[in-house]
């Protein structure tokens, strides 16, 4: 039940992050802080729908 999922960073919507979840544990949009090279910080990336 495990789906594979995009992150999309909220400030630059530059596509890096690919990674899963189980849909039944998270059915809300998952948003998480990842380094963004482009930026040399962490950022808030969300999931986005396919």
């Amino acid at each position: 039940m495990r789906n594979n999922i995009i992150l999309e960073c909220v400030e630059t919507r530059e596509r890096l992050y690919l990674t899963s979840k189980n849909q039944c544990n998270t059915p809300y949009r998952l948003e998480l802080k990842k380094y963004l090279p482009k930026l040399r910080r962490k950022a808030i990336f969300r999931e986005i729908k396919k």
